[in-house]
């Protein structure tokens, strides 16, 4: 399974999901089912490493992210990936317009696969971005959240 995690910068959200999911993986002793990466929409933050706040909070939870670069979203990444996963509604807009729709509904928001959103616990479906709230744990814990949906779903154990 190939999972792209999606963010406005990838510097913050999606490299969190990234790494985060990668860990789920590995500890579920999965690697070799999966292919995950991050990317952006934007090209702001392209060739920039993962931003202190965020590498400071997955470093929290034992989990590095050393080497890792914001790349920019390209079309032909439709085709290479199985999911495309935006952390929010304004990714999802710019993911259809770079990769020219989604005709085979690989494009989804994370938290989709959150048991609280499933539950009606969660009112909002969107990781908020901590480059702007400051608030690196909700995003964390959010991202958290979805990445161990994603993978119960995938037929993995979290």
């Amino acid at each position: 399974m190939n999972i792209l995690f999606v963010c406005h910068g990838n510097i913050c959200r999606s490299p969190m999901a990234e790494f985060v999911m990668k860990d789920l993986v590995k500890k579920a002793g999965l690697e070799e089912r999966f292919h995950i990466a991050s990317a952006a929409t934007s090209t702001e933050e392209i060739g920039n490493p993962v931003y202190p706040p965020a590498r400071c909070k997955l470093a929290e939870h034992g989990i590095g992210c050393t080497g890792k670069i914001s790349r920019q979203v390209r079309r032909e990444d439709y085709d290479a990936w199985d999911l495309l996963l935006g952390m929010d509604r304004a990714n999802l807009r710019n993911l259809h317009r770079i990769c020219g729709g989604d005709p085979e509904g690989k494009i989804h928001l994370l938290l989709e696969y959150a048991d609280s959103l499933k539950e009606g616990l969660r009112k909002s479906s969107e990781v908020k971005d901590p480059w702007y709230s400051g608030d690196f744990e909700t995003a964390y814990q959010d991202i958290l959240e979805g990445c161990q949906g994603l993978l119960r779903e995938l037929g993995g154990t979290v």
